[in-house]
Formats: C-alpha cells, sequence, structure tokens
C-alpha cells in the first residue's frame, strides 16, 4: 500500500509539528502525543468501525489502521482530513481528555441532600468545584415555600415539573406549573416556590453556575 508522499514515520510527529503545538505537547511528560491511541480511543467512543471512519473522512481503511498503530504518522494536513470525520478539531484532538477525571455515573443513593424539612434538593455531585452546571432533583411537599424573601443570585435556572404542582414566581410574575410544564430565567430576577397542591411536587433542575 502506497504511503502518502506527506507522511513520516511516526517518531517525527512532534519535529515536524513541535513548531505550532510544542507548548501543549511538552506537558504530556516530555514526549510527543501517542497519535494512534488518541485517534483509536476517539473512534470507539463514537462507535466507528476503521471502516466506518474512513469512509466518513474520504480516506483508505488501510490509512486509519496504520495511523491508530503508529506505523506512520500523518502530516497536519492528513490528520484534519480523518478528524473532519467526527467532527473534532485539532487542538482538541491533541489536548482532549478522553478519560473523564471525575465521576460520571450516580445512584440514587449516591445524591447529596442539600435541603431539608419539606423541602428536598439532591445534588448530583458531591463537589461543584471547577464545574459549570448544577443538577438537582427537587421535591416539596404540599405548603412547602421557599419564603417570602425571594432569592436572587448570579447566573441562570431552568427545570421541568416531573409530578404535581408548583407556584413559581419570577421577577413579579407568577405562574402554576404541573408535570411536562418548565421554566427558564435569569436567576439575578427575584423567584420564589411554593407547592400550593395538595400531593408532592418533583422537579428536575439544572443551574449555571452552580449556586450551592
Amino acid at each position: 500500500m502506497a504511503r502518502d508522499a506527506r507522511e513520516k514515520p511516526a517518531g517525527d510527529f512532534r519535529r515536524a509539528h513541535g513548531g505550532a503545538h510544542g507548548p501543549a505537547l511538552a506537558e504530556i511528560e516530555g514526549a510527543a502525543p501517542d497519535i494512534g491511541a488518541r485517534l483509536r480511543e476517539l473512534r470507539t467512543m463514537h462507535g466507528l468501525s476503521q471502516r466506518e471512519l474512513a469512509k466518513r473522512a474520504g480516506v483508505t481503511n488501510g490509512t486509519i489502521s496504520l495511523i491508530e498503530q503508529n506505523r506512520i504518522s500523518p502530516s497536519m494536513g492528513s490528520l484534519k482530513k480523518v478528524l473532519d470525520g467526527f467532527p473534532i478539531s485539532m487542538a482538541d484532538f491533541l489536548t482532549l481528555e478522553l478519560k473523564p477525571r471525575s465521576k460520571v455515573f450516580y445512584q440514587a443513593k449516591e445524591l447529596r441532600e442539600i435541603g431539608g424539612g419539606p423541602i428536598s434538593f439532591k445534588l448530583v455531585g458531591r463537589d461543584m468545584r471547577g464545574r459549570a452546571i448544577q443538577m438537582m432533583h427537587e421535591r416539596y411537599q404540599p405548603g412547602a415555600d421557599t419564603g417570602e424573601d425571594m432569592l436572587s443570585h448570579a447566573g441562570e435556572e431552568c427545570g421541568i415539573v416531573v409530578s404535581g404542582l408548583i407556584e413559581l414566581t419570577v421577577g413579579g410574575e407568577t405562574r402554576r406549573l404541573t408535570a411536562g410544564d418548565a421554566y427558564y430565567f435569569d436567576s439575578r430576577l427575584p423567584h420564589r416556590w411554593r407547592n400550593t397542591g395538595t400531593i408532592e411536587c418533583v422537579i428536575v433542575s439544572a443551574c449555571t453556575p452552580p449556586s450551592f
């Protein structure tokens, strides 16, 4: 099988392209990035076979196989063509953490309770440091009220009522929401929740940035 004339032996990738990506690559234990392993892992994450990726990228199956085995190191142009098959940018491909460092899945018993009394707020994840979004499973018993002192904080929030009824006031406007209804608002607007129904109200909500 003929190789692309621009492609080089695998060990030459950093030398050939270090000018553009030197600082970032130097952080990976002083060695060139394992292009083959990263491509194979990314392809697997997307659920693609070598044949499917090759078809998307407009290259041969053999090219994908050789890159993944580190038997060739593609030119920047050739690699970009392959990455367009996902698609993903060159910068993201070289720097993206393909294996999540933090916990991904949570059982119901692992959700952190931060509410109390007639209002339950169960938080997804215990440590919010470095996170851009906060997600909660909320339960309001009949008569539950977040209080006459309206809540207000920087950010945005949204939610969907799973069951029951909730009265939501945002910036002076009040609506009664039932199962299937939703809301989305600027959290700087004064807001308040009250369960004016006769059964428990369940809501799944999200807020960015985290406010608890």
